[in-house]
């Protein structure tokens, strides 16, 4: 058994696809399991599997419910200790990463994460973490599946993807594993992966399917903090943080806070009208 599997899934996204490919059949180190889960593509997809089935330990195309459903297809067919998923269009940081690794990845914790390259119409944005996931870190951020390794017996335990959801399925297996269950973790100081930072996940108008899903996910397993979740989002909303950049500038929000001063003078005399 190796201790790494590598799961990349796929739909009809054939360049990304061939660029992962690239990446994990590059890596140095060599003793760890690729699968490859595609969901019936008709883009070529199959066909470029195929030219690399050779380098592939398993592989499969045919229709699936979604892109959850197809990473717990790849973790069902994995065998290694950890699992880390490269899916289509996401790249390891360099073809050291899992020599880089590898050692590190032992009985001692559960969760293994590193930081990642955040890659979107030309731009490459690094993300790095902190040591402590705090349970405030995960309101509004969380690690990313891209650059984690995650003992693959925490599935069977706990539950696998969420395959309801579209979106928030891993977050809410990272929220629920770590801070319910407190798992053990380890930050691993070095950038694991280049992420395709232009799916659905990162698109601006899936925000609020996704603040949706995360509701749901606090409803059902920490409702104390439902409430709480209620104010993270004012607070994060696009008016109060214009309102929190203006007043980092004295002048701006002088001006700011004159002119609401104005506005409520006059809101009584308008609401008598």
């Amino acid at each position: 058994m190796s201790v790494i599997s590598v799961i990349t899934v796929n739909f009809n996204d054939k360049n990304g696809l061939h660029k992962t490919l690239k990446s994990v059949t590059n890596q140095t180190y060599k003793d760890f399991e690729f699968i490859v889960i595609d969901g019936g593509s008709t883009d070529g997809s199959k066909e470029l599997i195929e030219k690399y089935q050779n380098k592939i330990s398993y592989w499969i195309s045919e229709k699936d419910n979604g892109v959850f459903h197809a990473m717990n297809k790849g973790i069902k067919a994995a065998t290694g200790e950890f699992v880390i998923f490269m899916n289509g269009g996401d790249c390891f940081n360099d073809d050291f990463v899992l020599q880089d690794n590898v050692s590190s990845l032992t009985s001692e914790y559960d969760i293994y994460y590193g930081d990642n390259y955040k890659q979107s119409n030309g731009s490459k944005r690094l993300k790095t973490y902190s040591e402590k996931l705090h349970f405030s870190f995960f309101y509004t951020s969380s690690i990313n599946h891209q650059s984690t390794f995650i003992r693959k017996s925490l599935f069977d335990k706990y539950f696998y993807y969420n395959e309801d959801y579209k979106i928030a399925s891993d977050w809410e297996f990272f929220v629920y594993t770590i801070c319910h269950q407190n798992v053990s973790y380890k930050y691993l100081k070095k950038t694991i992966a280049v992420y395709d930072f232009t799916g659905i996940s990162s698109d601006p108008k899936f925000r609020e399917l996704y603040n949706e899903e995360k509701k749901e996910t606090f409803q059902k397993y920490f409702p104390a903090f439902e409430d709480d979740y209620k104010e993270v989002e004012v607070l994060n909303s696009k008016r109060f943080l214009q309102f929190q950049h203006i007043k980092k500038y004295n002048i701006s929000w002088k001006l700011l806070k004159g002119f609401i001063n104005v506005l409520l003078l006059f809101l009584p005399k308008i609401e008598k009208r």
